[in-house]
């Protein structure tokens, strides 16, 4: 196992600025042995890190392990142009657990207004993956987003923001096949899981949402070539004190697109505003041209055993 050695990091530093930019040559300097090595593991161990934006990238050689245990906190004020703060690309294989918390600290940033989304942790083009147990609370914007990924599995993981924090989501996917997400409580200032265009065969089961607004499919059509969306599965979850529970939202005009094969089964419901909710005029900010309905096609779209308040 190779661990990053967090103890004497904290000698040399000056000032809180020495510290974080130590901190990111260390995260990448152990990443690096680690990617290097079937089965290498990058550990952080219990304990509170200041961290600024940092990008794993790969191709590694076999399996990959980050373990974090401690608490990773952002910056208050972000990177500029930059969408995430912890970022994995092109790896495989890849295995991110451990008991820890990532600490987006994202209070001040939420009275930016118009801020860039900015994600806590992303994961772009990286192919068998397994999240597991970790925590993320405050994030600027989105808490997970995953981006042209394949064989993706979230793993009773946590986000928590305040019920009014702007674009809070939960766990965010786009491009990306094969998704699997089991268990955990999103507790968020908007959707709890949000899916966007090109996702396919993902299976939602058992997760507690809310605050938030739910799991929604969409926004779709704003941007012409949209992949389709296909095959999902939403079972065994729960949804208390959310502004919608089953939601699909496209945008009215739009270009052409599809949405089939989605089932949502034996979901139970306490003090939800919007039940069930297929927007196919979508319009936030009120900012939408035209009237016109919307080209999303939805087809194949069941709801069976519904029930609650």
């Amino acid at each position: 196992m190779l661990s990053i050695g967090f103890g004497r990091l904290f000698y040399v530093a000056s000032d809180l600025g020495d510290m974080v930019l130590i901190l990111v040559q260390a995260f990448l300097e152990a990443w690096k042995k680690a990617c290097a090595t079937d089965g290498g593991t990058l550990s952080v161990p219990k304990g509170d890190y200041q961290l600024s934006d940092v990008e794993f990238l790969g191709p590694c050689i076999g399996k990959t392990n980050f373990v974090l245990d401690g608490t990773i906190i952002a910056p208050e004020v972000p990177t500029p142009r930059m969408d995430y703060w912890i970022k994995f690309r092109r790896v495989d294989d890849l295995s991110i657990s451990g008991t820890g918390t990532l600490n987006g600290n994202g209070d001040s940033y939420w009275q930016t207004k118009q801020a860039p989304i900015i994600t806590s942790l992303k994961l772009e083009r990286v192919y068998k993956v397994n999240i597991e147990n970790i925590h993320s609370i405050n994030s600027k914007r989105y808490h997970f987003t995953v981006n042209n990924c394949n064989d993706v599995t979230f793993n009773n993981v946590h986000a928590t923001a305040p019920a009014d924090s702007p674009n809070t989501d939960g766990i965010h996917l786009g491009k990306s096949d094969n998704i699997r997400i089991f268990g955990g409580n999103l507790a968020t200032g908007d959707d709890c899981i949000s899916i966007g265009d090109g996702v396919t065969n993902m299976n939602v089961t058992g997760v507690n949402c809310g605050p938030g607004h739910g799991i929604s499919i969409g926004s779709l059509g704003r941007y012409k070539d949209e992949q389709e969306v296909r095959s999902i599965r939403v079972t065994d979850c729960n949804f208390k004190d959310t502004d919608n529970a089953l939601r699909i939202k496209t945008f009215g005009p739009s270009p052409p697109g599809l949405v089939s094969d989605v089932t949502f089964k034996n979901i139970t419901l306490n003090n939800v505003y919007n039940p069930i909710i297929i927007d196919q005029h979508y319009c936030p900010d009120s900012k939408c041209e035209g009237g016109d309905d919307s080209s999303i096609k939805i087809r194949g779209v069941k709801f069976i055993d519904v029930r609650g308040s």
